[in-house]
């Protein structure tokens, strides 16, 4: 009855009258705190289920990580980085961002690409985007969706860098051919930073990837586009030594 009532005050909210808008807000209060409480549940169950499996997990994790990867991917809820590549807390550093996004002006993703490389020493770094990106396809529209345009806009450049790749292409495919696009060119932007460049010259042994996911069959592509040498970029960027 609860749940015919919720959604009823959801079509109808400016209709309600005072005592009905506080019962829509207790409601809406109360299913809000059931919701976070089951994050609580879910992860008793999963610390368990670690527990079990490997009784001394959490304490190697207590001592140090090691991870040999960095994984920069798109915040999207269904491209979980530890659940589709396998592996476990520990193993991949992690920093996600609306499109898989590397900004040379954005201090967020420049602190993790620099803790990662110079404190942690990970040897491969990943970037992984997703086919049917929704921040991919908001590049594509001339809609004004607010902040996120400023975030994305180097995508529009990155779409017209490479106009005739999209010529004869549905609308949805037009979408995942630049989803690639965009790949490729965030792994020249981690190639192109400081911070790999300084990596590179003093000889760590360091490379960065572009794989892309498909959300229909959980699958990874390798977009073979992997950088592991300043000579693969041009000089501009190269660092010389001192």
């Amino acid at each position: 009855m609860c749940d015919i009532w919720f959604n009823n005050l959801l079509l109808y909210p400016r209709n309600l009258g005072i005592s009905e808008i506080t019962l829509f807000k207790e409601i809406t209060i109360k299913r809000m705190e059931n919701e976070f409480s089951a994050i609580f549940e879910k992860n008793r169950e999963w610390a368990k289920r670690m527990v079990t499996k490997d009784p001394e997990f959490f304490q190697r994790l207590a001592d140090q990580q090691k991870p040999q990867f960095l994984w920069i991917g798109c915040s999207d809820s269904r491209v979980p980085s530890n659940q589709i590549t396998g592996m476990d807390p520990g193993e991949l550093f992690v920093h996600r961002n609306i499109a898989n996004m590397v900004h040379h002006s954005d201090f967020n993703v420049l602190s993790v690409l620099q803790y990662s490389v110079d404190a942690l020493k990970v040897r491969h770094i990943i970037v992984c985007g997703h086919y049917s990106c929704g921040g991919v396809k908001a590049s594509l529209e001339m809609t004004d969706h607010g902040l996120v345009d400023n975030w994305i806009r180097p995508i529009k450049q990155v779409y017209e860098e490479h106009l005739e790749d999209f010529e004869g292409l549905s609308e949805s495919e037009v979408v995942n051919k630049l989803c690639e696009w965009n790949v490729r060119e965030q792994v020249r932007n981690v190639g192109r930073s400081t911070i790999v460049q300084k990596a590179w010259r003093r000889g760590q042994p360091l490379s960065v990837h572009g794989v892309i996911y498909s959300v229909k069959d959980g699958k990874l592509k390798d977009m073979g586009c992997s950088i592991s040498d300043p000579a693969q970029l041009p000089s501009i960027y190269h660092i010389r030594q001192e």
